[in-house]
């Protein structure tokens, strides 16, 4: 059964690569959705899929790429669709 989730990561996300990776990470899992950048300095978005391949990405958010800085993670059930595939922006 699929799940979505609405995830906000702050910390050092912007101007990282962060998008990008996150959106590669996520296609890899399979999962659809979307990411972006928020004007505080976080990154948010929404993703939907099997709950195992939800719970990997959400691992993956808590570290992000290399140059990246993560202070935390929210992740929260959502029911608002996810659309088809992972993009930057909704």
């Amino acid at each position: 059964m699929a799940s979505s989730y609405r995830f906000v990561v702050s910390g050092q996300v912007q101007g990282v690569g962060f998008r990008y990776t996150a959106v590669a990470q996520a296609r890899r899992f399979g999962l659809s959705g979307w990411i972006g950048n928020r004007a505080d300095g976080a990154v948010e978005g929404i993703a939907g899929g099997a709950p195992e391949k939800l719970e990997a990405f959400r691992a993956w958010l808590t570290r992000g790429p290399p140059a990246a800085r993560v202070a935390a993670v929210e992740w929260m059930e959502s029911d608002e669709p996810t659309g088809v595939g992972f993009t930057i922006g909704k």
